[in-house]
């Protein structure tokens, strides 16, 4: 009996690096507010990573696409009810992360003899006003990171999601040195791809280079060479839309004459 809990702790453990190694690689996600509202922005190559949930919600995930899909069924599903039982203004990410989506990810994780959500999300959720626009990332098993809450006295205007926690931590350090909230969308979008690329850089390197800033001439070398071979994957969040309709995928056709020289 005395044993269990330590069976318990270890087999956690032991699925934690599991469930690290399996989305080790993903392409990272950066979400930013700009002077339009809100940009969401990967590079891949196959599938799609970034979605409409609801009229004022998006969401970007990386990890196994059928563990993406189930999430963002169930999103789907949860604003949709929400809005249809009461109203579109009652949804609220915040409640369906905390009420929902949190537990549902956090239960499967715990139980250690079923499959576990092998995914990372990010939500984007419309406020009236820039400054009251959400950020919430909902890891794997559970926990929850968001950019503010109504206790907080600052709230970051951008999210990121990256394939290791070094991926992460340097992409919100270069966006907290180069991100201002009232840039153009050329301009958000030529800082959302330098993130990435940082955070990119950082998903092979060694654990004292993942912590490192890479060199100026490195990220621009690098984004280079992956525009080359990648698809840009991009959305907007309209705010002040004159319409429920705020979320507007970016064709890569409108994409590449604002990279200029970059692409």
């Amino acid at each position: 009996m005395i044993e269990e809990p330590f069976r318990f702790v270890e087999a956690i453990a032991n699925r934690r690096e599991y469930i690290e190694t399996q989305i080790a690689s993903g392409s990272p996600i950066v979400a930013l507010n700009y002077g339009g509202g809100v940009l969401l922005c990967t590079l891949g190559r196959e599938r799609q990573k970034i979605f409409e949930v609801y009229d004022r919600i998006a969401m970007g995930a990386i990890g196994h696409p059928g563990d993406i899909e189930r999430l963002r069924m169930t999103a789907i599903e949860l604003a949709s009810t929400e809005g249809f039982t009461r109203s579109a203004g009652d949804v609220s990410l915040r409640r369906m992360a905390n009420y929902s989506i949190s537990p549902a990810l956090k239960a499967a994780f715990e139980q250690i003899y079923g499959a576990p959500y092998l995914a990372r999300v990010l939500f984007v959720e419309l406020g009236a006003e820039a400054s009251q626009n959400t950020f919430l990332r909902v890891d794997y098993d559970g926990s929850i990171q968001t950019n503010g809450t109504p206790f907080t006295k600052s709230r970051t205007e951008f999210a990121v999601l990256g394939g290791t926690r070094a991926s992460a931590e340097l992409m919100e350090r270069f966006l907290k040195e180069k991100h201002h909230g009232g840039a153009t969308l050329k301009d958000a979008l030529d800082v959302a791809l330098d993130a990435w690329t940082v955070g990119y850089l950082a998903l092979d390197a060694s654990e004292d280079e993942a912590e490192t800033m890479p060199a100026e001439d490195k990220i621009r070398d690098t984004r280079k060479e992956q525009l080359a071979h990648a698809t840009v994957e991009a959305a907007i969040l309209e705010q002040g839309a004159a319409s429920h309709i705020t979320f507007r995928s970016v064709t890569e056709e409108e994409l590449r004459p604002l990279l200029g020289d970059n692409a």
